[in-house]
């Protein structure tokens, strides 16, 4: 039995934009006060039918965006018929927005289900037809059911493509283009996406039609303002030590640990499990049964550190992640955002630190190239060393002149001249001992050719020697080769 909303809450900013009384109750129930930049801008466009192309960094409420206008608009149908598809990268982002329109939806009957991967097939098969008003899916799974016939498009009024950049990321344009041919074509299409480049806009173009750009975020990557960045270099033998060192140092109670393959995921997560921690590794070699456990223990905290691969770096709305820790650096600017994301969701404040060895310190370049801002870079006496290749900070008003370099002596040659402007030098073997210390013996003239009596002459042409008459003359190499009466001066031909 559904609850009923309570009519005696207070006035919502969420009332403005007209939504039903049941959809600004279970607003008010989340405690959700005031709406986001891209809920303001985005909500009215789809009340009124538009499509929309959203950017929006992530953590700034994406998901709430579309789903209260699509619930107001699907309220007024009688349940259990397909009417609202939404695209999602993976299967974790999928089970969220799925709970997002559950608890929004609260107080309506309307029924919202899952399609996704590495699960069995035959209850999904059962709940599509039983019927759904709102289903969630993954493209891959989605496919497959739709070449089975397990799914009926006809009645879809609202197509929706979330975090449409991570699924071009993984390789989903095709299936996203198959999918989108199944449609009808008289549907609104929303597009969301946290960051928007040339592909996106191409693909956009394609299945949007006369769409309202709804941008509350500039075109290149940017973090949240309650995030504080700082990086520590160390070798890459120390990192685990240093994070073991770095959750005591900060008292953290939940934070994330990126990696970058699910081998170093399970690695750390075993040493932080030996040395006391209560830890969980999250990727795709997961079930999803376990992901799914490991995700709520996070939540609740049981779990106190998530060691995770770059699968829960999008679209996871998780609260409270106080601290992001890149083990691994990024290999793109883009990835570091979307990491440092989980933390400092909804105006609230995180840290992000990042362990950067020596062989990772050009993608730490990488990273603040894109994020238009350097990373303030702290030692830990005992784990950490100089960054190398990064420039001293400017002197302050206060700080002493820097002391000038003394000349460099003028190059001389072996034999004490001055050596000529513009000469190249020969490279000198490295000796214990100096050559211009050794003492050299006089040159010798060198002997071209000899006489008769054995006395050397300095330009006397070389003696030509002939062979003599009885010795015989041996066949070039190439074509002769030893004989079985070798030792007498003969050859054997080899045949021709």
């Amino acid at each position: 039995m559904r609850p009923s909303p309570s009519p005696s809450r207070p006035t919502s900013a969420f009332q403005r934009f007209a939504l039903a009384p049941e959809l600004v109750d279970s607003v008010q129930r989340k405690g959700y006060e005031t709406p986001t930049e891209i809920q303001e801008k985005a909500i009215p466009i789809v009340l009124d039918g538009r499509d929309v192309l959203g950017c929006a960094q992530t953590g700034t409420g994406k998901t709430a965006a579309f789903a209260l206008p699509i619930l107001h608009r699907l309220r007024r149908y009688p349940p259990g018929l397909l009417r609202c598809l939404v695209l999602t990268p993976t299967r974790e982002l999928a089970v969220q927005v799925a709970e997002s329109f559950r608890e929004y939806g609260a107080f309506l009957p309307l029924q919202c289900g899952t399609v996704f991967g590495g699960v069995e097939m035959w209850h999904q098969v059962a709940m599509l037809k039983r019927g759904v008003d709102i289903l969630v899916a993954t493209p891959g799974r989605l496919l497959d059911h739709i070449h089975r016939g397990n799914v009926d498009f006809g009645a879809v009024e609202v197509a929706v493509l979330d975090e449409a950049d991570r699924m071009l990321d993984m390789g989903f344009i095709d299936d996203v283009r198959a999918i989108v041919r199944c449609l009808p074509e008289r549907r609104q299409t929303l597009f969301f996406s946290a960051t928007l480049d040339l592909e996106i806009t191409r693909l956009a173009k394609d299945i949007l039609h006369d769409p309202v750009a709804v941008q509350v975020s500039p075109t290149h990557t940017t973090l949240a303002d309650g995030v504080r960045q700082v990086a520590h270099y160390v070798d890459m033998d120390s990192k685990r030590e240093l994070l073991r060192h770095l959750i005591d140092r900060h008292r953290m109670r939940q934070a994330i640990v990126f990696t970058r393959t699910k081998d170093g995921a399970d690695k750390v997560a075993r040493f932080l499990e030996h040395s006391g921690v209560n830890v969980g590794a999250l990727h795709s070699n997961k079930t999803q049964s376990v992901r799914l456990s490991i995700l709520e223990g996070f939540k609740s905290g049981r779990i106190r550190i998530l060691v995770a691969t770059d699968i829960a770096a999008r679209g996871l709305d998780i609260t409270g992640v106080s601290h992001v820790i890149n083990f691994d650096v990024p290999r793109s600017g883009e990835d570091y955002v979307h990491r440092v994301g989980r933390t400092a969701r909804a105006g609230e404040k995180g840290d992000a630190i990042t362990l950067v060895s020596r062989q990772e310190h050009r993608f730490l370049q990488d990273i603040e190239w894109t994020i238009g801002d350097r990373i303030a870079v702290e030692d830990v006496v005992g784990y950490t060393f100089a960054s190398p290749g990064r420039r001293p900070a400017r002197p302050g008003p206060g700080a002493p002149p820097r002391a000038e370099e003394k000349p460099r002596a003028p190059a001389t040659r072996r034999d004490g001249g001055p050596e000529r402007e513009g000469a190249r030098r020969s490279p000198e073997r490295e000796s214990p001992r100096s050559s211009r210390e050794r003492p050299r013996r006089p040159a010798e003239p060198r002997v071209t050719g000899q006489r008769q009596d054995g006395r050397t002459r300095r330009d006397a042409p070389p003696v030509q020697t002939r062979p003599r008459p009885h010795e015989p003359v041996a066949p070039p190499a190439s074509r002769a080769r030893p004989g079985p009466d070798r030792g007498r001066g003969r050859t054997r031909r080899r045949p021709q």
